[in-house]
């Protein structure tokens, strides 16, 4: 196949690197040193790089190394489900206990986070795991808890949809197929094709009925899609394909269609067209998946953070910003985006991704990352242990931190900032690099002709918007390096070696420089930060204010409560000190009058998503709204319409980051222009 960017290739060497091109979605094309699909799968715009071929730095390698010492990197001590004795995922036959999903989805983040930090501790505990897992596969290619080849019960009419003769659940094994994908990038054990090819031999003889029969196997069938095609990018065995196409069949539908409003079932399953377009190679199924995420997010995501409200399921009327989302849907809602990415060459995936991880994943766990809760929401004034049914779905604690507690957010959490860290990085068609998601990194990859360079990111992102390129490569070489255009983005500017290069203001999209890069080359990417308004229409008119990729919210003073009997891991309620009930005094048509943007605390903290340790705040005009009141149970009233009365004196408050504030109001009310003579 012809490279991706014939055109920019051919361009006279005077030319090079003195503009940039811009593009609205990358194109498939080959890359000749990274996996992408093979034939007859439609080419590949962007290819993950090999697990580790990704050093973060900066504060998302803090976040890391706060989880490999937090609960994620310590769940086979404070776990049940983590037990290595006796546990069914492990033992000869796969007759032991705790066989479900909650091994799989911690050794999904944890094998991730020890490749992703070199950490030899954590790499050493996945391997024990994964050998055990690998070296009791059954003869007939099955692996894992043989409770799972038949899980019909009484209380669960639903697993009897096709009346198959058993139901097996294979939902579980999904998951653990990614830590063994991961191993394999990382270190080529020569164990894992053959192991999954036997695999999903073994699923292919089932019968039709007892495949993907209910349940969660059949909403998120899109995780075993993407395996079967990340085996046959490997082997081109074309079997696999009949596979694929049976597997996205038997999965629920979801071509222009929410067949569950499960809120985890949402975060993975949408993105199931999309995957099987690779094969259909028809555009109707990558719209089928945008359709889902616009109707999703249209109905319950009018708020901030990326998310939407399912405190547990998307119920009709629990639609405002006080209703929460699940630390699972999180998760994997940043991964579907990022999957979405390699697969469309869309950047408006990578934006969607940045904004949940920057907005809403933070809060969901406690600044050390050695607590989390189930349920985050963008207004949340008191995180206790008070029941909150029916105003969240479930009823009893659901909003304190505590590491022993919620169960599958527990362990699946652990994925969310490893996954993210793999994916700032791409590889391109043409032999080229991709920097998708912006952080402090440094990438070491091959590109052009072979030559592996090594590009060092430096950003103080997403508080600011400069991002820094230093390239080392042992000889020149010409390869095309693609930056990101964030939907927020205008004016941008870029620099190369000190000398601005002519951008196309185009919009989102992607920023191409087809260059003859040098050893010590730099190139410097502005993405000016504008702080603007967000008016909810559907959420009465409320508002929430935005500077680049990051919501602010109201800076509300925390009283941490600690309770719980075990001295290392300890729970907290957290309570409010200061008030929160803010309409803001602003004029939405002329907002930047009306707001002072402040960077604070010098240099990015390790932990900036902290009140104490925010980098920015914004500093707005507001009053407060005495009818506005907390619930009996802690939450906050449902939001006032704009506009709101209220004779209270105009204050000046401080706004930080949405990921900073664990109590936060992310959505206010805008307060009635009156002056207090009329009043």
């Amino acid at each position: 196949m012809k490279a991706v960017f014939p055109v920019l290739f051919f361009l006279p060497i005077s030319a090079m690197a003195q503009s940039a091109t811009h593009v609205a979605a990358l194109p498939g094309g080959d890359n000749a040193y990274y996996v992408g699909n093979r034939a007859p799968l439609a080419p590949s715009p962007l290819r993950k790089l090999p697990v580790g071929a990704i050093r973060p730095e900066g504060w998302l390698r803090h976040q890391l190394e706060l989880m490999a010492n937090g609960f994620s990197g310590r769940l086979e001590e404070i776990s049940p489900f983590c037990k290595y004795n006796g546990n069914a995922w492990v033992t000869p036959g796969g007759h032991g206990e705790r066989g479900w999903e909650e091994v799989p989805y911690w050794l999904k983040g944890f094998t991730d986070l020890g490749l992703v930090l070199g950490d030899d501790r954590l790499q050493a505990q996945a391997r024990k795991w994964l050998d055990a897992v690998l070296a009791n596969q059954s003869e007939d290619g099955y692996f894992g808890n043989r409770k799972n080849l038949d899980i019909r019960r009484g209380d669960q009419p639903e697993m009897n949809t096709d009346k198959p003769a058993r139901v097996i659940d294979l939902w579980p094994n999904m998951i653990m197929l990614y830590p063994l994908r991961s191993l394999y990038e990382a270190t080529g054990d020569k164990r894992v094709l053959p192991f999954m090819t036997k695999y999903f031999e073994w699923q292919m003889k089932l019968p039709v009925n007892e495949f993907l029969p209910a349940s969660w196997q059949k909403y998120r069938g899109g995780d075993n899609l993407d395996s079967i095609y990340w085996l046959y990018n490997r082997t081109g065995d074309a079997w696999l394909l009949d596979l694929a196409k049976r597997n996205h069949e038997r999965t629920a539908d979801w071509m222009d269609n929410i067949p569950t409003w499960h809120g985890v079932n949402i975060s993975q399953g949408f993105r199931e067209p999309a995957e099987f377009f690779q094969q259909a190679k028809d555009k109707r199924f990558i719209k089928a998946t945008e359709a889902d995420y616009d109707r999703v997010m249209h109905e319950y995501g009018q708020m901030p953070g990326g998310m939407f409200a399912a405190d547990e399921n998307a119920r009709k009327g629990y639609t405002g910003p006080r209703q929460a989302a699940e630390t699972c849907s999180m998760a994997e809602y940043m991964l579907s985006h990022e999957m979405l990415t390699g697969i469309t060459g869309d950047p408006k995936w990578a934006d969607r991704a940045e904004d949940v991880a920057f907005n809403s994943l933070p809060a969901a766990m406690t600044p050390d990352l050695r607590g989390l809760h189930y349920l985050t929401a963008p207004n949340m004034i008191q995180l206790d242990r008070q029941n909150k049914a029916p105003m969240l779905e479930n009823s009893g604690d659901m909003l304190s931190y505590n590491p022993f507690q919620y169960r599958c957010c527990q362990h699946n959490v652990a994925h969310a900032w490893p996954y993210f860290a793999e994916h700032l990085w791409m590889a391109t068609a043409g032999n080229g690099l991709a920097a998708v998601l912006y952080s402090s990194s440094v990438v070491t990859a091959k590109v052009g002709d072979g030559t592996q360079v090594r590009i060092t990111e430096s950003t103080e992102y997403p508080f600011d918007g400069t991002i820094r390129f230093e390239i080392a490569t042992p000889k020149d070489v010409s390869f095309p390096l693609a930056l990101r255009v964030p939907a927020w983005s205008q004016a941008n500017i870029v620099r190369l070696n000190g000398r601005e290069v002519m951008v196309p203001q185009a919009g989102p999209g992607w920023l191409i420089l087809n260059h003859r890069w040098r050893n010590g080359d730099r190139l410097q990417l502005e993405l000016p930060m504008r702080v603007t308004l967000k008016t909810w229409a559907k959420n009465g008119n409320g508002v929430s204010v935005y500077r680049g990729p990051l919501a602010f919210s109201a800076k509300i003073g925390e009283r941490w409560e600690q309770y719980g009997e075990h001295p290392d891991w300890p729970a907290f309620e957290v309570f409010p000190t200061t008030p929160w009930n803010w309409a803001l005094a602003v004029d939405p048509s002329s907002v930047s009058q009306h707001l002072l943007v402040r960077r604070v605390n010098g240099a990015v903290k390790g932990q900036p998503f902290t009140p104490e340790n925010a980098p920015v705040e914004i500093f707005v005009r507001a009053r407060q709204v005495p009818q506005w009141t907390q619930e009996p149970n802690g939450m906050p009233g449902p939001l006032p319409a704009s506009p709101v009365a209220t004779r209270e004196r105009i204050r000046t408050i401080a706004l930080i980051p949405m990921g900073c504030a664990r109590l936060r109001i992310s959505v206010f009310p805008v307060a009635k222009h009156v002056s207090r003579e009329r009043q």
